[in-house]
C-alpha cells in the first residue's frame, strides 16, 4: 500500500478515536465535573469537531483519488443510483421521528442542561423497528453504491468498519439509559441491516417504548 493511502487510514484512525472519545460517558462525566458550567454547550461543541475534522479524511479521498477499481456501468448505474437516492429518500423520512432540536444541542444550551445522559425519549420509529441504527444503513447503501477509486474503497472500508465498531459503543451507552427494554430490543431487531423476519409491529414497538421510558 502507498504512503498516500497510509495516510488516509491514519487520518480515518483519528478522526473515529476523537469521535469515540467526546462521545463517550466517561469523557463527559469528567467535563461536567471539572466545567458543569460547560454542559450546555457540549453537544454543540462535539458536532462542531465531528464536522470539522471530517473534512481532514474526505478531502484525501478527494486529492489521492487514484484509478478507478469498481464502476456501476449499464443497468447497475441505475440500480447503484436508485439504491442511493432511495437511501437519501429514507434518510430525510428519518428525520422526521428525530429531536433535531436534541440532535444538534440547541434544546440542552436553551435549557442549560448540565446532565451527562442524553435527555431524549427512547423512540422505536418506524425505521427503527426494522434496523436498530437506520442512518448506518442508509449510510453504507449511499458509501457502497458509489465507484471506487483505490482511495475511496479505502475509506469506504474504513467508514463500515466504524460503523460497526461505534454501533457497538452507542449500544453500550443505550444500554445504561434503557435497560432491559433496550436489551430485549436489541434481540428482537438486527442492527445494520434489516432482516424480514426480524422486526416489530406498531404495537410490539410502542410496548418497549413504555418500558424503556417508565425505567423498567
Amino acid at each position: 500500500m502507498n504512503t498516500p493511502l497510509l495516510w488516509l487510514i491514519a487520518a480515518w484512525l483519528a478522526y473515529f478515536t476523537v469521535h469515540s472519545l467526546l462521545a463517550s460517558l466517561a469523557v463527559k462525566r469528567r467535563v461536567a465535573a471539572r466545567w458543569p458550567a460547560l454542559m450546555p454547550w457540549y453537544r454543540l461543541f462535539f458536532n462542531a469537531v465531528a464536522t470539522v475534522l471530517l473534512i481532514i479524511p474526505l478531502y484525501l479521498t478527494w486529492a489521492i483519488g487514484g484509478e478507478t477499481v469498481f464502476a456501476w456501468k449499464g443497468i447497475w448505474w441505475w440500480l447503484g443510483n436508485g439504491l442511493a437516492i432511495a437511501a437519501l429518500i429514507g434518510f430525510l423520512y428519518s428525520l422526521r421521528h428525530y429531536d433535531g432540536s436534541e440532535f444538534l444541542g440547541l434544546r440542552q444550551l436553551r435549557d442549560g442542561e448540565r446532565r451527562v445522559e442524553d435527555q431524549e425519549r427512547f423512540r422505536v420509529s418506524p425505521m427503527h423497528r426494522h434496523v436498530r441504527h437506520p442512518w448506518y444503513f442508509l449510510g453504507l447503501i449511499l458509501i457502497w453504491t458509489r465507484d471506487m477509486t483505490a482511495a475511496m474503497l479505502v475509506s469506504s472500508v474504513m467508514m463500515t468498519l466504524y460503523f460497526v465498531v461505534g454501533s457497538w459503543l452507542e449500544e453500550r451507552k443505550l444500554l445504561a439509559y434503557y435497560g432491559e427494554a433496550y436489551r430485549e430490543y436489541r434481540r428482537r431487531v438486527p442492527g445494520l441491516f434489516p432482516l424480514p423476519w426480524r422486526r416489530l409491529n406498531p404495537e410490539q414497538a410502542q410496548t418497549l417504548e413504555r418500558r424503556g421510558n417508565s425505567g423498567d
